[in-house]
């Protein structure tokens, strides 16, 4: 595979990636958690940085950009609609564009509701996406700026993706997501399974990230507002799908 990525473990949940062109070598650091852990890591692995994406503005993923662009001057790929809040961003990109990391091509997906102006990286040809805080292991992140609508609209445009996709979110999250999704999927069959995997490799401090979309489609209550069944055990057969996930937010919100 042309595309080289490396999952570690920073702050207390985060998870910091590196990616790597190996036709290139050049190499992003998508979001910036924790910058001398990164910063070590790419110094271990001789993977000299030459640039930041982010996904979104929060400071768990843009906080090291200052501090990892003065050590190795890479240049910071950043949302346009959050440019101004994040700062000294170098090529600001828009849904719809393409960000180039070697000869490895990622589209830039609109994910907005977590923020207003988040983003993921999808790289086709490797089938990868990084989607920051919008998409989780069996959960999806907290509406801090967006509508439902927003929200449930990003989340869509993830669930189109080709069903192989490897997602990489950014906090280890999933064995607090899978007991909420429990209380209110508690028959789903392969969410139970999934749970299960999940308590088994945390018992072994093993990353449950990352997570193939199909099984999400499955399992992920945050994925499954058409799903009759789940409809039904909420109360809300004939709600939109937008009124469904805003439901499904606000029980997780108080859970």
């Amino acid at each position: 595979m042309a595309l080289e990525i490396r999952q570690f473990p920073c702050l207390q949940d985060n998870y910091g990636f590196l990616v790597r062109c190996s036709e290139t070598g050049e190499v992003a650091v998508i979001d910036t958690p924790e910058a001398a852990v990164i910063l070590e890591e790419a110094q271990t692995l001789g993977w000299p940085i030459t640039a930041i994406w982010n996904t979104h503005h929060h400071w768990d993923h843009a906080g090291g950009n200052a501090a990892i662009a003065k050590a190795s001057g890479a240049q910071i790929v950043a949302p346009r609609a959050e440019q101004a809040t994040i700062g000294h961003v170098d090529q600001p990109v828009s849904p719809g564009d393409t960000v180039m990391l070697g000869h490895e091509r990622a589209q830039v997906i609109d994910v907005g509701g977590h923020t207003l102006g988040h983003i993921a990286y999808w790289f086709e040809d490797a089938g990868v996406a990084f989607v920051g805080d919008s998409l989780f292991a069996l959960g999806c992140g907290r509406m801090f700026e967006g509508t439902p609508e927003q929200m449930q609209a990003g989340l869509a445009r993830l669930r189109n993706l080709p069903p192989e996709t490897v997602i990489y979110c950014a906090h280890e999250y999933t064995q607090a997501n899978a007991r909420f999704a429990l209380s209110v999927d508690p028959d789903n069959q392969a969410l139970q399974s999934y749970a299960r995997r999940v308590d088994a490799l945390r018992e072994d401090d093993q990353p449950t990230i990352p997570t193939v979309l199909a099984a999400e489609c499955e399992a992920n209550p945050f994925l499954r507002w058409d799903d009759e069944g789940l409809r039904d055990r909420l109360g809300l057969k004939s709600a939109s799908d937008a009124q469904v996930f805003a439901e499904l937010r606000r029980r997780k919100d108080a859970f």
